[in-house]
């Protein structure tokens, strides 16, 4: 991609790596563009995506340097959090499941980031927190809605209003992340997981990863009549009739294994 974001297709698998090492990959204006176009050409190239960090850190969050600069030298009310909304939805809401591979610092936007993703795998070095009132600042790359929901308000106010940091076996326990490896191991992890979404049906993982978090904001009856047109879309592609005389024949894999 550029200096700040890199990208590779393995198979049917994009990896995105943020690449500022050195700033423990703080998240500046133009790598949350990069981030949203690696996104984009993930949904049209590969049929899982993998974010990472490249060095020790996922991310450290917002670049603050950066930010008070723009601060003292722009129109202060610009609201720049909705080109973080906008990057983030292309992995949250986008054509293809994403899994973040997560180490070191997973603070404030790294955080953010991390949310956007439908799986997280967490290495035992991964530290996890919200310091934004201690900044100053508030949440803005979607974290008062996404990491509200995995978390719940009360531990979201008290990661936000106290500064705890979580390790990983906590953040597993509070939901933030869904798997916990050794440290060094997460990206490996992050990548087979990823491999075996890939070789689900496309329109299921559509579903999955499009359709599902809209119920959210359904009321019950609305969301039932959602979900029975998505399963109408998903049961009408060819590929549906495929994969269930697999079954029906003994010629799938068992669940929970790598596709064929």
């Amino acid at each position: 991609m550029s200096a700040l974001v890199t990208y590779e297709l393995e198979g049917e698998v994009a990896l995105i790596g943020l690449d500022r090492a050195a700033k423990r990959n703080a998240i500046s204006e133009a790598m949350v563009a990069e981030i949203r176009d690696a996104a984009l050409r993930a949904g049209e190239e590969a049929r899982a995506a993998v974010i990472f960090g490249h060095g020790d850190h996922f991310s450290a969050g917002l670049d603050l340097a950066e930010a008070l600069q723009k601060r003292d030298a722009q129109d202060k009310l610009r609201p720049r959090s909705r080109k973080w909304h906008a990057a983030f939805d292309q992995i949250a809401r986008g054509p293809i499941p994403f899994v973040a591979a997560l180490r070191g610092s997973v603070i404030g936007g790294g955080l953010e980031l991390a949310a956007a993703a439908h799986l997280r795998v967490a290495d035992a070095t991964a530290a996890f927190a919200l310091p934004e009132a201690q900044r100053g600042i508030f949440v803005g790359g979607g974290g008062s809605v996404r990491i509200s929901r995995l978390l719940g308000y009360a531990r979201m106010a008290d990661l936000m209003l106290t500064g705890r940091v979580l390790n990983a076996t906590e953040a597993e326990r509070f939901n933030l992340v869904q798997y916990v490896t050794e440290p060094g191991a997460a990206l490996e992890k992050a990548r087979e997981l990823a491999r075996r979404v890939a070789g689900n049906a496309p329109l299921s993982n559509y579903a999955i990863t499009s359709g599902l978090p809209r119920m959210q904001d359904l009321s019950h009856d609305d969301g039932l009549f959602f979900e029975s047109l998505l399963a109408a879309y998903t049961s009408a592609d060819t590929q549906a009739a495929d994969r269930l005389r697999d079954f029906v024949e003994k010629r799938a894999a068992p669940l929970g294994s790598a596709p064929r």
